[in-house]
C-alpha cells in the first residue's frame, strides 16, 4: 500500500489554545495518535506531521497546521503537492458553531460554511475534499463569537466533548477503512433520539359498562 491519504486537524498552535473550542480538529487528531500509539511528531509543510501505516490500508499522513486556523491552506497544499494526494483522499476535521455540541457531520465536499480554516483551504485546493465537522454549539446572543470559539469548554460540557472526540476517532477510522458511504453512519448527535413509541388506540368502553346499575 503506497498511496498516501491525508488527515488534517484544524486548530491554533500554542499552549494558550489547548482545549479551546476552535481546536477540536487538533483534539481529534491527538486522540487518534494516542489510540494508535503513533509518534513522534515531526515538522514539515509548516505543520506538525505524523506518519501512519495501518495494516492492509493506504499510508496516512496526519497533519496539524501551525500557521493558525485562518492560514491552514498552505500546509495542506504543500503536503498534497509533495505526496501527489488527490482531494478526495483528504479529510479535514474542524469545529462547527452551527452544529449542537456533540453533533457530527461528515461530507465528501461542500462550502466553508463560515469557517475560516476551510475557506483558506478551499482557496488553495478547491472544495472537493472531505470534511468532518464537530459541533461546539453556538454562543449566546450577547456573547462575542471570537471569544466563544477561542474559549475553553464549560465544565458541564466536557463529558460530551470527550464522547464526541472518541466518536470522531471511530468515524475517521471508518472513513479510512470503508470510505464516505460507510463512515457517514456516525453523522448526527452523540445519542440518537429515541424512536417514538406508537401508543395503542384507546378502545371505547361499551355504554352498558359505564352506566350506573338500575335501582331495584
Amino acid at each position: 500500500m503506497g498511496i498516501m491519504r491525508l488527515l488534517v486537524g484544524i486548530g491554533n498552535p500554542g499552549p494558550q489554545y489547548d482545549q479551546t473550542r476552535h481546536n477540536c480538529g487538533f483534539m481529534a487528531i491527538d486522540a487518534l495518535v494516542k489510540r494508535q500509539g503513533l509518534g513522534p511528531w515531526g515538522k514539515r509543510f509548516q505543520a506538525l506531521t505524523c506518519d501512519w501505516s495501518p495494516a492492509g490500508q493506504d499510508k496516512v499522513l496526519l497533519l496539524k497546521p501551525q500557521s493558525f486556523v485562518n492560514q491552514s491552506g498552505a500546509a495542506v497544499m504543500a503536503a498534497m503537492t509533495f505526496y501527489k494526494i488527490v482531494p478526495s483522499d483528504i479529510l479535514v476535521i474542524v469545529d462547527d458553531i452551527h452544529l449542537p455540541l456533540g453533533h457530527m457531520r461528515l461530507r465528501p465536499e461542500g462550502s466553508a460554511g463560515g469557517h475560516n480554516g476551510l475557506r483558506d483551504i478551499e482557496q488553495s485546493i478547491g472544495k472537493n475534499y472531505g470534511r468532518l465537522r464537530l459541533g461546539i454549539g453556538q454562543p449566546t446572543a450577547t456573547a462575542d463569537q471570537v471569544n466563544f470559539v477561542l474559549g475553553c469548554f464549560d465544565q458541564a460540557e466536557k463529558a460530551d466533548v470527550t464522547a464526541m472526540i472518541d466518536k470522531s476517532v471511530q468515524c475517521i477510522a471508518s472513513w479510512l477503512e470503508g470510505g464516505q458511504a460507510v463512515a457517514c453512519r456516525y453523522n448526527g448527535p452523540l445519542v440518537a433520539p429515541p424512536t417514538p413509541v406508537k401508543s395503542a388506540p384507546v378502545k371505547s368502553i361499551p355504554p352498558t359498562l359505564t352506566s350506573a346499575p338500575p335501582i331495584s
